[in-house]
């Protein structure tokens, strides 16, 4: 279920991820790999459906992906990627933080609200995405302050981060409208409609087969 909370500008808090085994990622990106010095071996029969293990990313990012576009959710499940993560900041003292949400769980929470909810949306985003509650500061002791860092230069906005997080409407309207324009989505109107069309494009991404058109 989404939380609902005052309209401070802010994103939804979620479950951060603490497991040191598990594999963040910033707006689904990774590493850029080291070539091997030989081919790899021809992958096995069953390769496809098998997950790879799990580990933790900790170099320089590289887009794997076009401007707003990311794999599916089983796809990037079956490549080890079990979390997502980015950066907020405190509009109080300053103080910034990264959070990590779990993929498929946080996933899982937006797409089942979506299903439940979207015919009674009327094509307009709710107030609960429009005016998200942000997580308390750690540091300082402030509620509801730690607001996304959403970069300026577009193509470097963590959309997975904030589509999990349930902040995308942290975004401005130009961001929101760049999002769509390189996902073919419908991007004239109120930044309401705008913002759904966002949402809806997020959870066809992961869930392409989802109850979403």
């Amino acid at each position: 279920m989404v939380g609902w909370g005052r309209c401070d500008g802010g994103g939804g808090g979620g479950d951060d991820v603490d497991d040191p085994l598990a594999l963040t990622l910033g707006s689904i990106y990774a590493s850029v790999p080291t070539p091997p010095s030989s081919p790899p071996p021809p992958p096995g029969p069953h390769s496809s459906q098998e997950r790879s293990p799990r580990h933790r990313l900790n170099s320089p990012a590289a887009p794997l992906f076009a401007p707003a576009q990311h794999d599916t959710l089983e796809h990037l499940l079956l490549k080890g990627i079990t979390s997502v993560e980015g950066v907020v900041r405190c509009k109080r003292c300053f103080g910034e933080e990264v959070i990590a949400y779990d993929l498929e769980a946080k996933f899982h929470e937006v797409r089942n609200y979506v299903a439940a909810n979207r015919l009674t949306m009327n094509d307009r985003a709710p107030e609960a995405w429009m005016c998200p509650r942000l997580p308390d500061c750690v540091a300082c002791g402030w509620e509801g302050c730690m607001s996304p860092v959403i970069p300026s230069d577009k193509r470097e906005i963590n959309w997975m981060f904030l589509f999990l997080g349930q902040m995308l409407g942290c975004c401005t309207l130009e961001d929101l409208k760049y999002f769509c324009k390189h996902t073919k989505q419908h991007r004239t109107g109120a930044k309401n409609r705008v913002l759904y069309y966002a949402f809806l494009e997020m959870c066809r991404q992961l869930e392409p087969q989802g109850p979403f058109n």
